[in-house]
């Protein structure tokens, strides 16, 4: 089973745009997410697992706010990337090694993880260190 090329569009521009999808669904009239939060993880959260899941520890980071608009995210051909590379906090301690990021429902604790994927090259994050995800990184419906 799979979804057609148009529905998977409109289901990522619904998720990371707030598009209503015609006589489908449509974003919340009454307290609507308005950003969506980049999380980074030191392995796979995996499809069970939260936004806490293997949540990288350096010293200063902090999940990224990301405007659940098309300002924020580009959507294009059944999938989405960030308009602009999403900054996160430079580390001032601690380390850890980054392998994948996730994008949630919370700025802090458990969340709903929506989607998670590998960051190629990994990250090694600690002190002075300001871990990017660019462009170029993608999320795709197929």
């Amino acid at each position: 089973m799979s979804k057609g090329d148009t529905f998977e569009n409109d289901w990522l521009k619904l998720i990371f745009n707030a598009t209503p999808i015609a006589n489908i669904a449509d974003n919340a009239s009454s307290g609507p997410l308005t950003s969506l939060y980049v999380s980074l993880h030191t392995a796979d959260p995996g499809e069970s697992g939260s936004q806490t899941t293997n949540e990288v520890g350096y010293t200063g980071y902090l999940r990224v706010a990301v405007a659940r608009t098309s300002g924020g995210w580009t959507v294009t051909a059944n999938s989405v990337s960030p308009v602009s590379a999403i900054t996160f906090p430079a580390g001032i301690g601690g380390s850890g090694t980054v392998t994948h990021w996730g994008v949630g429902t919370d700025s802090t604790g458990a969340g709903k993880l929506l989607y998670s994927g590998t960051v190629t090259p990994n990250i090694i994050t600690g002190n002075g260190i300001t871990p990017q995800v660019g462009v170029t990184s993608t999320i795709t419906e197929d």
